[in-house]
């Protein structure tokens, strides 16, 4: 499992490169220095990533929590990609909506 002070102290390589955390959860830390976190896991049988956000933006407990929130919808049989779709486009929709009726 990383550290607060290993994530901190990721350094850009040659190529771009993952850390690991644990239970699917990943830093991928790119040629120009910046730092994304990663959700990897299964729905259905197929291998999916996910992303959580840039680093230090997303802290990673942040981090932890989105990948733990995550696996929570997985065990309920909801992909967490169209879920976070699904928030977004209901707000999009009833901002849009009173929008229109004022």
């Amino acid at each position: 499992m990383l550290t607060d002070t290993q994530v901190k102290n990721l350094k850009s390589k040659d190529k771009l490169y993952r850390m690991t955390d644990s239970h699917g959860l990943t830093i991928e830390v790119a040629v120009s220095g910046s730092r994304i976190w990663l959700h990897r896991y299964r729905y259905k049988g197929k291998a999916t990533i996910m992303t959580l956000g840039h680093y230090p933006n997303i802290s990673l407990l942040d981090a932890r929590q989105a990948r733990d929130t995550n696996k929570q919808l997985l065990k309920e049989g909801i992909n967490p990609k169209n879920s976070n779709k699904l928030a977004s486009t209901s707000i999009d929709s009833v901002t849009f909506k009173r929008m229109f009726e004022q």
